[in-house]
Parts: C-alpha cells; sequence; structure tokens
C-alpha cells in the first residue's frame, strides 16, 4: 500500500462530461485545505461522450488522479468494487460526480474513520439530512428502497445512500457481489464491520446531466436484498443475521403468547367458571406479561440487573405497543372484511402480519431501543 495518499476518493462515472472536471476540482481543493493526501481515482463504465480523454488530460497534469475504463459488467456498484481493490490507501471513500454529493463534507467522513468507526455513511433522513428538488417518483422509489433496507439495518437511517466512507479491512476479500446502485447495502451486508457513524447531508439533485436511475432498478436492488440475506443466513453472522434472529426470535414468543392467551381462556371460562369477556382480558394481560418477559430476557438480551423503575418503563412501553397492535389487527379485519369482502380467516391473517410488523418495529426502535 501507498503511503503517499491517506485517503482514496473513488467517483464512478459514465457519460459524465459535463460534472467530471469540476468535481475532481472540487475534491482536491477541500482535501488540500484541510491537509489529506487524497488520490483520486475515476472509475468509467467506457462512456461514448468527452468523460474519457477529458480525465486522461487531467491524469497528465495531476499525479493523484488516476482512471480505470471498465470494457465489461457495467454498472454503479461493480465500477465501486472495482474502485476497492484499485485504491492505494486504507481509507476509501464513494462520492457521485454530479454535486449530488457536497465535496466539504470529505473532511468529516475522513476524521470519523480516522476516529474509529469502520464505516461513515452520509445520510439524508436523520436530523440535519434533507433532499433538494427531487421528482415525486424519485422520492417514492427512495423511501421504499430505504425502509426495506432498515429492516436489514434498523440501526441506520439510510443504508442505501450512495455517500460513504469505510476502513480498507472491512470491504477486503468481502465476498461482494453487487448490482445496480445500492452498492453501500452490499457493503454493510457482507463486510466486516463493527461501528458506524451517520452524518447528515443534503442531497441535492443533479446540476448538470441526466440522472440514470430507472425504476427497474428497483429489482437489481430486491435481488440484492435477497442475496445479503441468503449471505447472513449460509454464514450466520453479521447485522443481517443477528437481525433476523431477533425477528424470529420475537416470532417465537408471539406463539407462545397466543398459547398461554388460549389456554388461559379455556381454564378460566370453563374450569373456573368466569364470564368469558373476564376471561378474555386476563388471558390477553397474561399473554402480554409473557410475551414481555421473554422478549426481555431472550429476544434482546437486556440482562438481568436492570433497575425495576427501568424495566417496568419498558413494560409499560411494551403494553402500549401491543394495545395498538391489537387496534392495528382489528382494524384490518374489519376494514378486508367488511369493505374489501374478503374472507374473514384470510383477512384475520393479514390482520396478524401487519400487527406482528408493528409490535417488532415499535419495540425494537423504542421499547428496547438502548439494548
Amino acid at each position: 500500500m501507498s503511503e503517499r495518499y491517506n485517503l482514496s476518493v473513488i467517483i464512478p462515472t459514465f457519460n459524465e462530461e459535463e460534472n467530471i472536471a469540476a468535481i475532481i476540482g472540487a475534491v482536491n481543493d477541500v482535501c488540500s485545505k484541510n491537509g489529506i493526501q487524497a488520490e483520486i481515482l475515476v472509475v468509467d463504465d467506457n462512456s461514448n461522450d468527452r468523460t474519457i480523454p477529458i480525465v486522461q488530460d487531467i491524469v497528465r497534469r495531476c499525479e493523484n488522479v488516476r482512471l480505470i475504463v471498465r470494457m465489461n459488467d457495467h454498472g454503479l456498484s461493480q465500477s465501486v468494487v472495482d474502485g476497492f481493490r484499485a485504491a492505494r490507501s486504507d481509507i476509501l471513500l464513494v462520492i457521485d460526480a454530479d454535486f449530488s454529493h457536497p465535496p466539504e463534507l470529505i473532511p468529516r467522513f475522513y476524521e470519523a474513520i480516522r476516529g474509529g468507526a469502520d464505516i461513515a455513511i452520509g445520510s439524508r433522513y436523520m436530523k440535519g439530512g434533507d433532499i433538494e428538488e427531487w421528482p415525486i417518483k424519485r422520492r417514492i422509489i427512495s423511501l421504499g428502497a430505504t425502509a426495506f433496507g432498515r429492516v436489514l439495518f434498523p440501526e441506520i437511517t439510510d443504508p442505501v445512500s450512495g455517500f460513504f466512507a469505510v476502513r480498507r479491512e472491512v470491504v477486503d476479500r468481502a465476498p461482494l457481489a453487487p448490482r445496480g446502485y445500492k452498492i453501500l447495502m452490499e457493503v454493510l451486508g457482507k463486510g466486516r464491520w463493527r461501528s458506524f457513524v451517520e452524518i447528515p447531508f443534503v442531497f441535492r439533485d443533479r446540476a448538470e446531466g441526466e440522472s440514470k436511475l430507472r425504476l427497474e432498478t428497483m429489482l437489481d436492488y430486491l435481488r440484492q436484498c435477497c442475496g445479503i440475506i441468503w449471505f447472513s443466513v449460509t454464514h450466520r453472522t453479521g447485522p443481517v443475521w443477528t437481525e433476523w434472529t431477533k425477528i424470529l426470535r420475537f416470532g417465537v414468543v408471539g406463539l407462545s403468547g397466543i398459547f398461554v392467551n388460549m389456554g388461559l381462556l379455556y381454564v378460566l371460562t370453563e374450569v373456573a367458571g368466569l364470564y368469558y369477556l373476564v376471561s378474555a382480558a386476563f388471558a390477553i394481560e397474561t399473554s402480554i406479561v409473557n410475551n414481555f418477559i421473554w422478549n426481555d430476557l431472550w429476544t434482546f438480551n437486556s440482562g438481568g440487573r436492570l433497575r425495576f423503575t427501568r424495566r417496568l418503563h419498558r413494560f409499560v412501553s411494551f403494553q402500549v405497543v401491543s394495545m395498538g397492535g391489537l387496534a392495528i389487527n382489528m382494524l384490518i379485519l374489519y376494514l378486508l372484511v367488511e369493505v374489501g369482502g374478503i374472507y374473514y380467516l384470510i383477512a384475520n391473517l393479514a390482520g396478524i402480519f401487519a400487527a406482528f410488523a408493528w409490535n417488532f418495529m415499535v419495540n425494537r426502535h423504542f421499547t428496547w431501543k438502548n439494548v
């Protein structure tokens, strides 16, 4: 590894003649002003405009700028992976060529990695982040992709960001097999990392040129997510495996709650002789207590030496969330049966799945947020 550079800035390009000279100049200026010895690695997918000759001219004048022209297997994510392999420093940063990502934030990413983070992620969705001048179609696609990504990486607000930095060891020998535009998801799913930081930034739509985002990229994204899940299951490692283990445990606990509910309802009604609605109230509350205890100790592994007031606060939160899940179940059941004319057992199954998703996600992010 070259000791001349302490940062490699990777810029994937295809037909970026309007932007490429300006982004290289901006990156060079920012790094120079902040004392960062950076190489700039332009990875191009054999552009058919003037991108390549423009960069070649810059390379002749700037020894820290390099150009790789890829002739096969074109794609933004594939270009970034080739950039990882060709980079000459131990800190790798990815930035778009079209000024959607502000170059002035590069020093913050660099310092975050030097400060101990394995990955530094530019976030459009945390406090301080935003998206400017985006058409509604792109917003819907991006929000959908982000929501799906957060199922796999719930702690990260923008797991599909294209503006990020990593330590080399995160991606070295990682079996990255990216498609489409969401290379960060591949790094998060298959790279070796423990810590991350997020840096808010304002995403600005392209200053020049044409956006290459297409709806069909969502299909690549879904295939990529399936690949990440399969990798995590087969290797039983990484944050995705940890998260899906929690989801599975949460489901098992939920099933145990159903047995507790049904069993107690039967005993109180048929054996103790209580009115069935009174029995149902006791049964529901007992099943909630059962679910809370097992989720607290097993699913989220909160430990046994927790202050009573803290555990009570969690229980109250879990109780409220559970009541919300019950309301969602009943509402979906009513709407599907009475409005949609769907068979009530199928409608109830849809309500159960919706309530399960609500219960897990809200409890994951609030009740057990700090576990």
